[in-house]
């Protein structure tokens, strides 16, 4: 039977090659019958050859519908037009919120193209900026739901600015801004119905965090103490002096463990250090205290180190114990999604121990310890231990220098040096952001 089965594939493909159209269907006929005319002698012959015919027949016919299904797949694929999402912003002093609105507007498309204002255009709108344009451009690059940057992005979106860099929409928070002249920024994209609305990331804000920050000029700010108690200490001495912004913010910042989930890369479904198990793993540990553009550096010298990259976020307390102040501006979890946002981070370790151990080593498989020697999270005269004593005994320790020389303490100095025109913004964005929560708010699901 064997036999008559290559006959038949045989035959098929002599009467193929003979027949102009290579119907498939005719093809097949006339190789049965061309068979059946030579082999089917006698019944017995006859009918095992029919058996054998119909089984290749079936199977010729199911790769013929996979084939049809598989071209129909990809002309789908050619001819499907990526959505391409627009959000723009400042991106000024980088911190959760503005990394949600990134992961919510990705979610809603295939490609994320973000605006990002200039320097002018935001002095213009909304006040002075901490960062320059380039540590902004920076950092806003450095994050792993943006697929295209647009610099120089006007304040108020336009439809034409949407057709001219491909984009279907735009995206906003449900806390809409005004321009300059009074007018809803968003006016023309909503009426156009080329515009989205996500859900404000509540409890964490420029604003806010710029109000951290001048709090810490002040001769009683003590080391130690939790924002509330250097709120009350704050309203004793200078009660009728002191902005509300800087002693106490609008709302909390609530982490989830979601919301860590909704951050972590193993949403996007990449690897684990227990999945197939990366052959470098790297470690860098610092603060990533007001996450900026001379950590994504570093970040990104550390990766090209080996093939996985783990990150240790030191605990609010062990970055006290070093830094004293008000130190670290951000909490642990503020911190940690920040690092998670970075495209070139695998993994983060919550408050990570400052000395690392060889149990330590052992258990992350970390091969080598890298080291910012711009020490841009701890001063030199900080360090009270040197956490790295083992990793150098070992010889995998290796520092990394870069060329920009932004570290916390500069951005703070940035702050003080320009003290009343940003206590003059915060007044303004303080009022904005009350007005935001005390009307009726409707329910927006978050993505």
């Amino acid at each position: 039977m064997h036999h008559h089965k290559n006959l038949l594939a045989r035959q098929i493909d002599i009467s193929m090659s003979q027949s102009q159209e290579k119907n498939r269907e005719s093809a097949i006929e006339a190789a049965v019958a061309s068979l059946v005319q030579q082999y089917g002698t006698n019944t017995h012959d006859r009918l095992s050859l029919f058996d054998r015919i119909e089984v290749h027949v079936e199977n010729l016919r199911q790769r013929e519908d996979q084939e049809a299904v598989d071209a129909r797949r990809r002309k789908s694929a050619e001819l499907k037009k990526p959505v391409r999402v627009y959000l723009d912003g400042c991106f000024d002093i980088m911190h959760s919120g503005h990394y949600n609105a990134l992961r919510q507007a990705k979610s809603l498309g295939d490609i994320l193209v973000v605006g990002i204002h200039s320097d002018e255009e935001i002095e213009r709108n909304k006040g002075p900026t901490t960062m320059n344009d380039d540590e902004r451009r920076g950092a806003v690059e450095a994050c792993k739901w943006v697929d295209e940057v647009h610099f120089g992005a006007p304040y108020s979106p336009s439809v034409a600015l949407l057709d001219q860099l491909n984009c279907d929409f735009c995206v906003h928070g449900d806390d809409m801004p005004v321009a300059a002249n009074g007018t809803s920024a968003y006016e023309e994209t909503i009426k156009a119905g080329r515009c989205k609305v996500i859900k404000r990331t509540e409890g964490v804000s420029t604003t806010d965090i710029v109000g951290r920050m001048l709090l810490m000029t002040r001769d009683h700010h003590l080391p130690g103490p939790s924002r509330s108690e250097l709120a009350s200490i704050a309203t004793e001495d200078e009660k009728d002096k002191k902005p509300a912004y800087v002693t106490r913010a609008l709302t909390a910042f609530l982490p989830t463990t979601q919301r860590i989930l909704q951050f972590s890369n193993f949403a996007d479904g990449q690897r684990s250090l227990s999945d197939r198990p990366p052959s470098k793993v790297v470690y860098l540990a610092g603060s990533f205290d007001l996450f900026h553009v001379s950590h994504t550096e570093i970040l990104e010298a550390a990766k090209k180190l080996g093939d996985f990259l783990l990150v240790g976020v030191h605990s609010d307390r062990t970055v006290n114990e070093h830094r004293g102040k008000n130190y670290p501006i951000m909490n642990l979890h503020e911190r940690v999604l920040n690092v998670l946002s970075c495209k070139f981070v695998d993994e983060v370790i919550l408050g990570a121990p400052w000395e690392i151990s060889k149990d330590m080593l052992t258990t992350m498989n970390i091969k080598i310890v890298a080291h910012g020697a711009n020490n841009i999270d701890y001063n030199a005269e900080e360090i009270k231990s040197d956490p790295y004593v083992l990793p150098k005994e070992l010889g995998i320790f290796q520092e990394i220098k870069i060329e920009r020389n932004l570290t916390t303490d500069s951005i703070i100095q940035r702050i003080i040096s320009n003290r009343q025109r940003y206590e003059k913004r915060n007044e303004k964005k303080t009022a904005s952001e009350a007005e935001y929560f005390s009307r009726q708010k409707v329910y927006i699901p978050e993505l």
